[in-house]
């Protein structure tokens, strides 16, 4: 067998040309794959961690009917004592209660409709990255003091209020020079300069009459961001119906705001301490509408979702995966995208192996036929061309997948950019600052699929020398 493999090797590298041609290609397709499904990957992951870490936690407990109905009256009965039972299950890192509402907010341009989320400071501190969120310059997350009560907002929210505008002063001029915009972009922006705009998209409309469209695609994300202005201490309206159904509201001043990857939660939820809320809605204390929960694990979910569960079996408890079942499916079917996609790749790749196979039998028949008339057999004929086919695909399979790993370590730390395409990502939760990352299991599998793949593209090619007649192969020229 040793000589199989010997002969087999040497074959491949007796036309340099059209082996390292099709190694090339397979090296190519694999690292396209490997490295597209690593930034597909790094998408999900951090999609997840946003939506556990920033907007929903692991877990969630409400009453039966509160998720349909809304209503503030849809009260946890003795959540304080259920926060003491759930901390002593193991696997909890963090538990705490919120007040929810629904509402209306109001600056003097606009309103919005808003979900309020009456919470405990210190606890979400803890349990939550949303704190580090924070835009810097907009304030703190209830850190100062004041007499009205305090708001913690999205920025998507902040722009749809009306409340962060956009201008372009002597300071942000500094800012993109700093930045090394080019000089000419600069002074075509002089007609804007010193100009109040109260939205977003003005602003934009107004500096695309001024530049490019390549200009535009280039420069635009720096020029909004330094013109980006915004006022502290803002004020807005919140009204909403308090426990006994009555309209009420008071006025709010915002803290800070914050900026995630979730355009969606920036412009629905704001944050409100819960003692504040409680003064204004008349709910008495150690009344919540639903209670969170932060596990060690994320691998834990399930096993202890199902505890809770049958802690409380008269109560809604909800794991994230059941909040957001597209995150969910994401998540558990991963493995499944990657094998199927890697096939889809693999198939394609393997027409040329075959190819180049059966250019190999037909220009050695000569050869094939004197083999097979001095005794070797079908079997070994069969596996020198079965060997030669799986060294072109591992070889170049391997190479793609060397190359790859090396530009996902790269680009792990790097990241890839992919800002001219955030507002559309961002709409749907996903981060445009991609992380490429995967699994090492997935390395086995492809080198798994590769080597499968060079067997059966030698299977054709193969049995065409296996039809050779001896006497007729060596006659032929």
């Amino acid at each position: 067998m040793k000589m199989i493999f010997e002969i087999a090797w040497k074959n491949v590298w007796r036309n340099k040309t059209r082996s390292l041609v099709v190694i090339c290609s397979v090296a190519v397709g694999v690292f396209a794959g490997v490295f597209l499904l690593a930034a597909i990957n790094s998408s999900v992951i951090q999609r997840i961690d946003s939506a556990v870490n920033e907007e929903l936690s692991h877990i969630q407990i409400n009453t039966r009917d509160f998720r349909s109905s809304g209503d503030i009256r849809e009260i946890i009965p003795g959540s304080q004592e259920m926060i003491t039972a759930i901390k002593n299950v193991p696997g909890v890192k963090y538990v705490t209660a919120r007040i929810i509402l629904n509402g209306i907010a109001s600056s003097a341009a606009r309103s919005t409709g808003v979900e309020i989320n009456g919470i405990d400071v210190e606890a979400e501190k803890e349990m939550f990255t949303l704190p580090g969120k924070l835009i810097p310059g907009t304030g703190s997350y209830f850190g100062s003091r004041t007499r009205l009560n305090s708001l913690f907002i999205g920025e998507k929210m902040a722009k749809e209020l009306d409340i962060i505008r956009f201008i372009l002063t002597p300071e942000a001029i500094s800012s993109l020079e700093r930045q090394n915009i080019p000089p000419s972009i600069i002074a075509k922006l002089k007609p804007v300069t010193g100009q109040r705009f109260t939205t977003e998209k003005k602003f934009i409309r107004a500096y695309n009459e001024l530049l490019s469209s390549s200009e535009s695609s280039a420069y635009g994300l720096q020029i909004r961001e330094a013109a980006w202005s915004y006022r502290q201490g803002s004020r807005i309206i919140l009204s909403f119906l308090d426990f006994n159904g009555n309209q009420t509201g008071a006025a709010f001043r915002i803290c800070g705001v914050f900026r995630t990857n979730n355009d969606m939660f920036e412009m629905r939820s704001v944050f409100v301490p819960a003692d504040e809320l409680r003064t204004l809605t008349g709910m008495d204390s150690g009344m919540f509408n639903r209670i969170i929960i932060r596990i060690d694990d994320n691998r834990n979910t399930g096993r202890i979702t199902k505890t809770i569960k049958s802690m409380f079996p008269a109560l809604e408890v909800l794991s994230w995966k059941q909040i957001q079942p597209d995150l969910a499916m994401l998540a558990d079917f991963m493995q499944q995208i990657y094998a199927m996609f890697m096939i889809l790749i693999l198939s394609a790749l393997s027409f040329g192996i075959v190819n180049t196979m059966l250019m190999a039998v037909l220009e050695r028949t000569r050869e094939l036929g004197m083999l097979m008339s001095i005794g070797m057999n079908r079997r070994k004929i069969f596996s020198m061309i079965m060997l030669e086919s799986v060294f072109l695909s591992v070889v170049g399979g391997f190479t793609g997948m060397a190359v790859s790993e090396l530009v996902i370590a790269v680009t792990a730390k790097t990241g890839i950019n992919l800002v001219k395409y955030s507002e559309g990502m961002e709409a749907f939760g996903y981060s445009a600052h991609l992380y490429p990352s995967i699994e090492p299991q997935f390395f086995i599998i492809t080198a798994l699929l590769i080597i499968l793949t060079g067997i059966l593209s030698s299977i054709y090619p193969a049995r065409k020398a296996l039809r050779l007649n001896p006497v007729e192969a060596i006659r032929t020229e």
